[in-house]
């Protein structure tokens, strides 16, 4: 009898540890982070695809500021932000943004224990849905870009001008930064670059991207930039 107790009691514990929540310590939350959202919106009524990136800085006291570059309606609209947010011992993470017209949009999502990722979505109705939210360096410059990133890059064009044709965009691959000289890295881990990509017609088309390096320069997270495009990509050092 106290065998098989020993061994229910072992049992136990091990369901206990492999059962346990992820806890967060809410103050350490602070410093910069970059994001990256897109998808479908509805929030203006009309289903519409948009893509966005950015960084953000949170304060360790609920309080956050940084920059938002979207993509909408096939125009680049770019806003300083600010706003509060709520980092819960269950890692459950909610924040506000402010634009520079009042306007405010909400997110939710959940981040590792570690605070360095996290996984949201804009919880306003009709609000896209793949968010990535990641650590960035306090600050960058091109020493930061690895030698090499593979990427996919996804999303549409819409047309802007009277006989284009909606396209879509899908493509990945290897860059090879010492070959592309269009990299410029500012000190808020903001980056730009052009990245030639084979189109469904097999023709060649660069497109304009911006981004930012997160996980110590390892990943960018971008946007195409082009008007009409709303394009999201994903790199990754090799």
């Amino acid at each position: 009898m106290r065998y098989g107790m020993r061994r229910l009691g072992l049992a136990a514990a091990l369901f206990c540890g492999c059962a346990a929540a992820q806890v967060c310590d809410p103050p350490k939350l602070i410093g910069p982070y970059g994001f990256q959202l897109s998808g479908i919106t509805t929030i203006s009524g009309e289903e519409k695809p948009t893509t966005s990136v950015g960084r953000l800085v949170f304060d360790g006291h609920g309080g956050l500021s940084g920059r938002s570059s979207a993509m909408f309606s096939g125009y680049l609209l770019g806003n300083p932000v600010t706003g509060s947010y709520e980092l819960k011992t269950d890692c459950s993470l909610t924040w506000k943004l402010q634009d520079d017209s009042g306007n405010y949009q909400n997110f939710g999502g959940k981040i590792s224990s570690d605070l360095l990722r996290a996984q949201f979505r804009q919880t306003d109705p009709g609000g896209p849905h793949q968010g990535v939210l990641q650590r960035t360096p306090e600050k960058c410059s091109d020493q930061d870009l690895r030698t090499r990133y593979t990427y996919t890059v996804s999303g549409s064009t819409t047309p802007m001008i009277e006989g284009e044709k909606r396209r879509t965009v899908s493509a990945k691959g290897t860059l090879d930064v010492a070959r592309n000289g269009t990299f410029s890295v500012d000190s808020d881990c903001t980056v730009t670059f052009d990245l030639a990509v084979l189109r469904p017609d097999q023709l060649l088309d660069t497109i304009k991207m911006r981004g930012i390096l997160v996980d110590g320069g390892r990943e960018i997270l971008a946007i195409e930039t082009d008007a009409g495009a709303m394009v999201a990509g994903r790199f990754s050092a090799n």
